[in-house]
């Protein structure tokens, strides 16, 4: 029987690696697109801001700000690939950055989909490939 539930967890572990695949998302990749823009690995749109200098590798959205844009995190051990770059942020922690801009998510999109924060003060707009 374990054998049984161990070839049936590798099974459906290989299985989502092919999803992933299919949705565009290699498991190395930080996003994927739908709709025409950026969503994390949560389904959920991801955002540039404007005050973000593109290329400077720091955030400018920190403390209270970081609260209602929460960053698009990345692991420890992640490494720059084609157009994504890894910026360290003022608490020191790892965001991941799409062709030099900071990748948020906005805390008041509630679904997939959603893209609520768009033109959000003129300073936010959805992330786009």
């Amino acid at each position: 029987m374990k054998l049984l539930s161990a070839t049936i967890l590798a099974a459906s572990l290989l299985a989502g690696c092919g999803s992933m695949h299919k949705m565009g998302m290699t498991p190395d990749t930080p996003t994927r697109t739908a709709d025409g823009v950026l969503i994390g690995p949560t389904g959920m749109t991801l955002y540039t801001f404007a005050r973000d200098s593109a290329g400077s590798g720091k955030s400018a959205c920190n403390g209270p700000c970081a609260t209602n844009w929460p960053p698009l995190m990345a692991p420890a051990a992640a490494k720059p690939m084609a157009a994504y770059t890894v910026i360290m942020r003022d608490d020191g922690s790892r965001q991941w950055a799409y062709k030099g801009m900071p990748l948020y998510y906005w805390s008041k999109d509630t679904k997939a989909g959603d893209k609520t924060g768009d033109g959000f003060n003129n300073a936010w707009k959805v992330a786009r490939p």
